[in-house]
Parts: structure tokens; sequence; C-alpha cells
């Protein structure tokens, strides 16, 4: 069955909707150049009211390896997203660190970065249109990839049950897909993972 991340939670109210909704993970925003950043204290405080079961992505672009660290040491994430330019050696320093799994973000524009996205080290592979900015991509690309991968870019309501009818990937992640306003929208996000889990 296809997981489902939702990503960019910056509100209480957010919270309380995803313990109803249950998704498989969500996501924490920590770079400070998106409009969906939180800082560290805000993310432990909605974490302190997250449903256990449910778990909490750090998504981190470009940032020191003991600033990510300190989120593992404080409760806030399970597991360790990069979005930025992280190479091989950041990853093995990483993991001097943490043994947090690590999914790295890769943006998709041609068959050659999705071969470079399969010889990643991390646990799992994100694949995007974009550096988090809601753009699709060619999903042809990934006919002939050959491991677990977390799909996202321009994903939402509309488009969401083909990409996982077609795609079978291991989990789909979204953000702006499920916001109104630019903050998430309930309806939205209910019918996002309902819609996943009738596909998957």
């Amino acid at each position: 069955m296809t997981k489902v991340k939702l990503c960019g939670l910056s509100r209480i109210q957010d919270i309380e909707a995803v313990n109803v909704i249950k998704p498989d993970y969500i996501g924490f925003v920590f770079a400070r150049r998106s409009k969906r950043y939180v800082s560290f204290q805000t993310a432990k405080a909605l974490r302190n009211r997250l449903d256990p079961t449910i778990q909490t992505v750090g998504v981190f672009l470009d940032e020191t390896i003991d600033n990510i660290a300190l989120t593992v040491q404080l409760g806030i994430v399970d597991m360790i997203q990069l979005h930025g330019n992280e190479n091989e050696s950041y990853l093995q320093k990483l993991r001097t660190v943490t043994d947090k799994p690590i999914i790295q973000a890769f943006v998709i524009g041609c068959a050659e970065d999705i071969r470079r996205a399969e010889k990643s080290t991390a646990d799992f592979i994100l694949l995007d249109g974009g550096k988090g900015d809601g753009r699709t991509f060619d999903w042809h690309f990934l006919a002939q990839i050959q491991r677990p991968y977390f799909l996202a870019g321009g994903l939402n309501t509309e488009n969401v049950a083909e990409a996982v009818s077609y795609l079978h990937p291991y989990a789909v992640d979204v953000s702006s897909g499920v916001e109104t306003d630019g903050k998430k929208d309930n309806n939205k996000m209910t019918a996002f993972v309902s819609t996943v889990r009738k596909e998957s």
C-alpha cells in the first residue's frame, strides 16, 4: 500500500486534523527560506500534540549536521529529509551522529537525474519537480526505476489517484496540493489521504 506524507505542517490545527486523518508521515520544514518554515521550538510543541503512530519527517536544506542531530535529540523527528545539495560525504557524516532513516530529495528533469537518484546511499529517495514548489515532472522517467521512492511535485486530489495506480510509489508527498490560501485545508488533506488509500 502506498504511504502518505503530508508536509509543511505549522499550526496546532494542522496537527489536530492529521490526528484524525492519520497519514503515515507528516513533515516539518526547517528550511528558513520556505514559507512553511517552523522553528525547532514550534516543531517540538506540535510533535508533543501529534498522534505517536504518525511518523515525523524533518525537512532540511543544506543544514548543519549538528542542527539536524539536535532535532533528533529533542525527539522532534523520526526521519530526516535532505532537500538541498547534500552529497555522499555529507550523508556519511550524518550517519555518524544519528541512526534515523534518511530521505534524499532529487529534482527530476531528465533520465540522468533518475540514475543519479538511484545511486544515493540514503534509505529512501524522494523525486520532485522542484525544490518543494509544487511543480510536476514527466512521470515517464520513472518507468525503469528499481528502488522504492517518495513521489512529490504537484500532487493533489485530482491527480494522485493516477499517480498511485500508474506508478505504485512507496509513498506520495504533498504540501501545496492540500492547501487553500497558503494554509493546510482539512477537507483537501482528508480527500487526498482517502484517495491514496482507495487506489493502493
